[in-house]
């Protein structure tokens, strides 16, 4: 598919097209962000790729340009790989474990708009483990529904190959994520486990974590996360045990949406400390997100404020 007819880039500067250029900009910036955001695991990212993503569009001939919406994703998909592939570096060298930096879907449903599961925490956090190119291909197509032969001239690489890639991917998602539960358990499920690590409740706790949970804490070297995740049934139950007398008294509680999924953000005197979320399958909770980094957080300072 042809997204532009080959004249060389040059910009336009008269306003009638600047305005046009805003316009198809802006209708596709949702879905732009959105493929940026699955591939990177990064709202922050995410924004700093679409800035760049606005600039060279500006900047290019756009009166060759067929499909905007695609010549976009085309730009957009290509500037993600390469930062997902510079990001593995730096994430190489975080403090402790790294976790997909939380959506407020309630607040900007647009992110969750299209199939929801690819936008789901766990399901970025196991994307993590592909390369760029892989994620890249799975997100276009599990996430957007775009045709493989599209995702072949995004990716600049043959058909069958993108084919092999977004097989790969739903391969690795299938071995290291069994079936999630339908919504209103998995609202179920985090509710008794909340309670359970409230109150150190360590029957409980082993009767809903699966045999081989892992629990993760995020605070990116600024709190006193583990440096570590912790990992097994019993191991994860008398963690939590231990941790619940320090972290939740003085605490509040309150709903909140992340990526798609209930979460539960907790404050201290007001200010955010954790946001926790959870991967649950027929086996029980199967992973415990813990985004403790302030950067992190953020999105939910702001909903604090609101």
């Amino acid at each position: 598919m042809s997204l532009r007819k080959g004249a060389a880039m040059h910009p336009e500067h008269d306003t009638d097209s600047l305005e046009r250029a805003t316009r198809e900009f802006m209708e596709a910036r949702p879905q732009l962000f959105g493929v940026a955001y699955r591939v990177l695991g990064s709202s922050v990212e995410a924004e700093d790729i679409l800035q760049e993503a606005w600039l060279r569009w500006q900047n290019t001939d756009r009166r060759d340009i067929v499909e905007p919406k695609a010549f976009l994703t085309t730009v957009t998909t290509r500037l993600a790989i390469n930062v997902a592939q510079s990001a593995r570096v730096r994430r190489e060298a975080y403090i402790g474990p790294w976790l997909p930096e939380p959506v407020d879907t309630s607040r900007d449903p647009t992110v969750g708009a299209e199939r929801a599961e690819a936008v789901e925490m766990a399901v970025l956090l196991v994307l993590e483990k592909l390369n760029p190119v892989e994620r890249a291909a799975y997100v276009l197509r599990e996430a957007f529904d775009y045709p493989y032969s599209q995702i072949a001239d995004i990716l600049d690489t043959s058909e069958p190959n993108t084919r092999q890639l977004v097989s790969r991917a739903r391969k690795h998602l299938a071995t290291e994520r069994r079936e999630p539960v339908d919504p209103a358990e998995h609202r179920r499920l985090l509710e008794g486990f909340l309670t359970a690590a409230q109150t150190g409740d360590l029957a409980t706790l082993e009767h809903i974590l699966s045999e081989d949970v892992v629990s993760y804490a995020d605070g990116g070297g600024a709190r006193g996360a583990s440096k570590i995740p912790v990992v097994g049934r019993e191991h994860v139950s008398k963690y939590l045990k231990a941790f619940a007398p320090r972290f939740w008294p003085g605490s509040d509680s309150r709903w909140v949406e992340a990526n798609g999924r209930p979460a539960v953000l907790v404050t201290s005197g007001g200010k955010a400390v954790a946001l926790l979320s959870i991967d649950v399958s027929a086996h029980g909770v199967e992973r415990i997100m813990w985004v403790m980094s302030p950067a992190k957080l953020a999105p939910y300072v702001t909903s604090l404020a609101a």
